[in-house]
């Protein structure tokens, strides 16, 4: 596979988690996919907002590792796409042990799939 390749299956998975905090954001019921499950039902308003924040992270982070697949040319920083690498890692282990077992089943799937094509973008 080429670099492309991987990126675009990144900023794929990417989509998943930011299709549902919009869903989150609109008021739906879905929880206890995410936070740990502390709120298995509808998000209270400030963590709507923090939906919000979270999707907008996540098209950031799918635009950096766009860029450095070459899929798209962005002037970014290099430091950039290790702040990501972090991050995915950081969010895949959080996912893997979240106390939520909706959220585990879930994300813990599309994030190992999004640390996998990151790595693989690293490392090939």
């Amino acid at each position: 596979m080429s670099h492309a390749q991987y990126a675009l299956i990144y900023a794929t998975l990417c989509g998943l988690p930011v299709i549902m905090h919009i869903g989150l954001i609109a008021g739906r019921a879905w929880g206890r996919y995410t936070m740990g499950g502390r709120y298995p039902g509808r998000l209270p308003a400030r963590l709507r907002v923090a939906s919000g924040a979270q999707a907008a992270v996540l098209i950031a982070m799918a635009a950096v590792v766009l860029d450095r697949g070459g899929v798209i040319a962005l002037p970014l920083p290099a430091p950039a796409f290790w702040v990501v690498l972090a991050l995915t890692i950081v969010t895949n282990i959080l996912n893997i042990i979240t106390p939520s077992a909706p959220e585990r089943r879930l994300w813990g799937p599309v994030t190992t799939g999004m640390s996998a094509a990151i790595l693989a973008l690293t490392l090939l």
